[in-house]
């Protein structure tokens, strides 16, 4: 008896293909050249992506993980990590892509830079099959930013040349060393010390040891903070440097990899602990500003964290729908079954809503980096990047679980893509800042800067262009509870409100993503009415037992 259906046609998946929400994204968002070049070349991505990356994904994550070799034949030091052939090719054909090129420079086929948009579209397709290695790609594009925005004419030449390189000439991936065994998240307590080598100029030799050093051997250059001698405690005292892995003779630049992280997931990204032992380093930008420097590569990094959740959320939708249309039981297809298709539609209504959501605040942070933006809009990007960050982490994770439950035990076996997906997934909401850390981040921009207050007007505003329907009325009831809620928080003790402040982040990005559904809905309408609707639903919990099977009714349309 058959419980599979044959599926013997030849049939080339293709992540950007059918990626509905994402084409309407670029639609609205780029100019025509550029949108007929981005769909152009997402189409490609979008296969390699679905095919060759995701099989050499598969091989990196069960068999070909990074390895370290610390010594060479004749017993010298060389912290070298080993990738396998793969693996480099996946390296070489995405950076070739122009993922963090062309943010800084200009598309030749376009004579005009590329921008964020275009970036995480292709991030967004790379998670579906490479999370693991998104994160290189990652602290790539934060190397970048860092170095164009505040390295010198010399550094740039030197260091941002290689690390934009798209094929051209040589390519040098990029790092952001922060975390230390004794401070962790506190980044404050890093002791990694800077000592000046010659009276004149910006030269210093670090001295220490970064616990959690990703890309660790792969980068071509990493930026690290570090204290300069005589430097003030705290956050304060703290100078970005660009460290190169090697010197220009080739040999390691006296630091080394001590070991490698056995990690739970993201196997393909070598994560390791970094000795400096004398390294020779660079200052970039003010020597006083390089804790302020590294917090705004790490809003991009948590934005490429949210990039990689919605990538494996709408995998793990991809495999479930797949299976479930495929598999039989109790004389059915599982896809006929009601509570099969109330699983499935309620995935494909939050994917869609946080991608369109996670999209929407990426312009407001491209608007922010090219210094366009008011005070109030950067209060909101910081904001929209901490409660995103941690809610779509989350979605990833829950995703990947729900995957698994529609295969049974087919979802558990490594032989399918869904316990990596599991795996994978967990990792997002440790990166770049835990629930804990995103949650301070709230309670310091709303104690700071009345960030809440912000964050509600412009929720009003965005409402009020809305016209009246049912769907805009469920998000202003929500909205009101929300400020009422708000505004109690604001004025509490820092105890309490470190108590409250998850919880109110989690209703916060709700709230976001339901005044993005509803924009939606009554934009596009038809089908993103339809998601809308059981967003909406599922999310503030409307529906009575009894009420009508939205999810159902809406199944064929709607997933």
């Amino acid at each position: 008896m058959k419980v599979l259906q044959d599926v013997t046609e030849k049939t080339t998946r293709n992540f950007f293909q059918d990626n509905n929400t994402l084409q309407l994204i670029l639609e609205d968002t780029l100019n025509k050249d550029f949108l007929d070049y981005a769909t152009r070349e997402l189409t490609v991505f979008g296969e390699l992506c679905a095919n060759d990356i995701d099989l050499r994904a598969k091989h990196t994550d069960r068999e070909g993980e990074p390895k370290l070799k610390r010594y060479d034949k004749y017993g010298e030091e060389v912290s070298e990590v080993w990738v396998n052939d793969g693996y480099k090719k996946t390296v070489q054909e995405t950076y070739d892509t122009g993922i963090v090129g062309y943010v800084h420079k200009e598309i030749p086929a376009l004579g005009v830079k590329g921008n964020y948009t275009y970036s995480f579209a292709q991030g967004y397709l790379l998670s579906h099959a490479e999370p693991g290695f998104y994160c290189p790609v990652t602290l790539t594009m934060a190397t970048a930013y860092l170095l164009d925005h505040y390295a010198d004419d010399t550094l740039k030449e030197r260091f941002l040349t290689p690390v934009c390189s798209t094929g051209e000439g040589p390519l040098f991936e990029g790092a952001t060393f922060l975390t230390e065994r004794q401070g962790g998240s506190d980044v404050g307590a890093n002791v990694v010390k800077a000592v000046k080598e010659v009276k004149e100029g910006n030269n210093y030799r670090l001295f220490g040891e970064k616990y959690f050093a990703s890309n660790a051997g792969m980068c071509g250059v990493a930026m690290v903070l570090a204290r300069i001698e005589g430097a003030p405690v705290g956050s304060k005292g703290l100078t970005l440097f660009a460290v190169p892995w090697r010197k220009d003779n080739g040999e390691v630049n006296h630091l080394r990899v001590r070991r490698l992280k056995d990690k739970l997931g993201v196997r393909a990204v070598p994560s390791g602990e970094v000795e400096f032992d004398g390294a020779e380093a660079f200052v970039v930008g003010d020597p006083t500003k390089g804790f302020y420097y590294m917090m705004e590569a790490l809003n991009l990094s948590r934005i490429c964290n949210a990039v990689a959740s919605i990538g494996i959320m709408r995998r793990a939708l991809l495999e479930a729908k797949d299976y479930a249309t495929r598999r039989n039981a109790f004389g059915k297809r599982l896809s006929d079954f009601p509570m099969v298709r109330d699983t499935l539609g309620k995935l494909a209504a939050t994917l869609h809503v946080e991608v369109a959501t996670v999209f929407g605040l990426i312009g407001l942070y491209e608007k922010v980096t090219a210094g366009e933006a008011t005070e109030q809009e950067v209060i909101l990007n910081r904001l929209y990047i901490a409660i995103m960050k941690k809610e779509t982490a989350e979605q990833a994770i829950h995703f990947a679980h729900e995957a698994i439950e529609m295969h049974g035990g087919n979802g558990y076996i490594e032989d399918f893509v869904t316990p990596r997906l599991l795996r994978d997934a967990q990792v997002l909401t440790v990166w770049e800042g835990t629930a804990n850390i995103l949650g301070l981040e709230l309670i310091r921009l709303v104690n700071k800067y009345s960030a809440h207050i912000v964050f509600t007007n412009v929720m009003q505003m965005r409402l009020q262009q809305i016209a009246d329907n049912e769907l805009k009325q469920i998000v202003v009831i929500q909205l009101k509870l929300l400020t009422k809620e708000l505004t109690k928080f604001a004025n509490l003790d820092v105890d309490l409100q470190s108590f409250e402040a998850k919880k109110l982040a989690k209703k916060m990005a709700h709230l976001y993503e339901s005044v993005v559904a509803v924009e939606w809905a009554a934009k596009h309408g038809g089908r993103y009415k339809k998601l809308a609707e059981v967003y909406l639903d599922e999310v503030w919990a409307l529906r009575d037992i009894g009420d009508l099977m939205k999810t159902v009714q809406y199944f064929e349309e709607i997933v």
